[in-house]
């Protein structure tokens, strides 16, 4: 097969019929903005432009909901900190929090000058990072006290539109196709050291590689690899990139992008329907990854070999978040009105979440064709 036809090989695979899935009550109001497994694999959050963090536990019977904080204004990302009785969240009001779920005790560690958007957590280094639609980045050391905690601002070439987090790297993918990737290391030594002043108050330091991306169209979303080996992003175009972080030219010829998220147009022209490919999500255990679009479907893929594994049942909505538990049991999957086919204002009730109980060959690696 040639590599330069940049597309996947799909299996035949039936759609899967939901029997290992159920649906989540107590669902937020309004559009989820993005939903995280805790570590222990058996809670998740849903953060929702109705102003309200939701936290889940699974149970035999389902998952039911814990807990909801309020927020002065619609909440963008949220993602569970140093253990499961905290987690930080971002938003429309500008603000990056510290919530303390035992006490329900909310702390404002830093403010952007715009809407912090998105927020990656690393336990390894103990420091959360918020990016912002000001085109900056906060760095926090979270094991500090609180008037401690933000460390530093960097200021982005670009907007940023995404975030992803590996063992030892930050990638920011950004306006204009740019995506930078950091030394994470590196970075969080150069903010624990600066010294930021009123003349210049922004962290001075390079990304470890400045890239443009595979794809042509604006990036949607970034997911690194639990290899740490490289990443996925996808775009507004219905096109999934992989690429690996090592320079070299034997491993920069491995990148590819493919074509998903396209459905042929119902009236029998023959022309497909392009769709976003909102999320993306990498098994732990096996290394393979899931797209949701704005289709409404959600597919697993083996990156390395270039085969489609699975496609799920088509959802009622858009997809709007992914995340596996941390044993790659579950996949919990966010539904939401993405308005992809104009129509803003109608589809009330389409925001819902799934959870799948998953069987092994759902997410594993199949042998590569001879």
């Amino acid at each position: 097969m040639s590599a330069s036809k940049l597309n996947l090989i799909a299996y035949l695979y039936s759609t899967d019929k939901p029997t290992d899935q159920f649906e989540v009550t107590d669902v937020p109001s309004d559009i989820i903005s993005s939903i995280k497994f805790a570590s222990s694999g058996r809670k998740f959050l849903a953060s929702s432009w109705d102003r309200y963090v939701y936290v889940y536990h699974i149970t035999e019977s389902g998952a039911s909901l814990a807990q909801k904080i309020q927020h002065r204004a619609p909440v963008l990302d949220a993602v569970w900190g140093e253990d499961e009785d905290v987690i930080y969240s971002g938003g429309l009001d500008w603000d990056v929090r510290r919530i303390d779920l035992k006490t329900s005790e909310q702390t404002v560690i830093s403010s952007h000058s715009a809407a912090a958007h998105a927020l990656a957590f690393s336990k390894d280094h103990q420091i959360l990072i918020s990016s912002s639609w000001d085109s900056t980045i906060n760095i926090h050391h979270t094991s500090t006290s609180p008037e401690n905690r933000h460390l530093s601002t960097l200021k982005l070439r670009q907007k940023p539109f995404s975030i992803s987090l590996s063992k030892t790297k930050l990638v920011v993918a950004m306006a204009s196709r740019a995506l930078d990737v950091y030394s994470l290391e590196s970075f969080v030594e150069a903010a624990t050291t600066s010294k930021p002043s009123a003349e210049n108050p922004f962290l001075v330091f390079e990304p470890w590689q400045k890239r443009e991306s595979s794809l042509k169209f604006q990036t949607r979303a970034v997911a690194c690899m639990p290899n740490d080996q490289g990443y996925a992003s996808s775009s507004i175009e219905g096109r999934v990139a992989v690429e690996w972080f090592d320079p070299s030219a034997e491993s920069q010829a491995k990148k590819y992008a493919f074509k998903c998220h396209r459905q042929p147009a119902s009236d029998g022209s023959g022309i497909d329907i392009v769709y976003p490919v909102n999320a993306l999500a990498f098994h732990p255990v096996h290394g393979t990854f899931a797209s949701g679009g704005g289709d409404g479907f959600v597919a697993v893929w083996d990156g390395i070999t270039k085969r489609r594994i699975r496609q799920y049942q088509r959802f009622p909505a858009s997809i709007a978040g992914l995340d596996f538990s941390s044993d790659g049991k579950y996949l919990v999957i966010a539904v939401s009105p993405g308005f992809e086919d104009g129509k803003e204002g109608e589809g009330a009730g389409e925001v819902r979440i799934f959870v799948r109980e998953l069987n092994e060959s759902e997410t594993k690696p199949k042998a590569a064709k001879e």
